[in-house]
């Protein structure tokens, strides 16, 4: 009966399907997630201790020459009442701490650290500035006043007693390990980071 009907009008009917079939779409592309960037890799503990080693020796020339300046000005400290052990420790402190923030904050380097290819960063990758350099430093101090207790304590003089320092700084540094980045202590304190140069392009 259908085809009788359009053969009587002329005119065609479409099939029922196609009056319902939806119009292909493209297949959708989702461009790929890029993968989140992984934080910079840090220098192994062998090559920090090194670094420090090798920084030992630069600070002694540079607190030789601190001493010396201080020496020269102790007639005018003594006149002024402010000369004695804890002043010279005191003067010595400021040095190395003018020391370490300037080129921190210059570069991430000091100069053992240009030679060992390490750097320190904030948490946006670039040196941190002077009041972040500053505190960092200061808190790289903390493992000091702990040994010392205990070595007072032990009633400890002259070499003993440098070895409970050193003991003491060796845990601090040891310390790094339980850091799932192997950051230090005073690293993650300051929010700031070392890395390893050699890792980046």
């Amino acid at each position: 009966m259908g085809q009788l009907r359009q053969a009587r009008t002329g005119i065609r009917m479409p099939r029922a399907g196609a009056l319902f079939r939806m119009p292909s779409m493209p297949a959708a592309t989702l461009d790929p997630v890029p993968p989140a960037a992984s934080a910079p890799a840090a220098p192994p503990l062998r090559r920090r201790i090194a670094c420090m080693l090798y920084e030992g020796v630069l600070l002694f020339g540079m607190l030789s020459a601190s001493t010396a300046a201080y020496l020269l000005a102790r007639p005018l400290l003594q006149k002024l009442g402010v000369d004695g052990p804890l002043v010279i420790q005191l003067w010595s402190f400021l040095v190395m701490g003018l020391y370490f923030t300037w080129f921190w904050q210059r570069n991430g380097q000091t100069l053992a650290m240009q030679t060992w290819r390490m750097r320190v960063e904030n948490a946006a990758g670039v040196p941190p500035r002077w009041p972040q350099a500053a505190l960092r430093y200061v808190l790289a101090w903390l493992w000091l006043p702990p040994s010392a207790a205990v070595g007072h304590l032990l009633g400890l003089v002259k070499g003993p007693f440098v070895g409970v320092l050193c003991a003491g700084l060796l845990i601090w540094i040891l310390l790094a390990w339980l850091d799932p980045r192997r950051q230090f202590l005073h690293d993650r304190l300051a929010g700031t980071r070392l890395t390893d140069l050699r890792t980046k392009p």
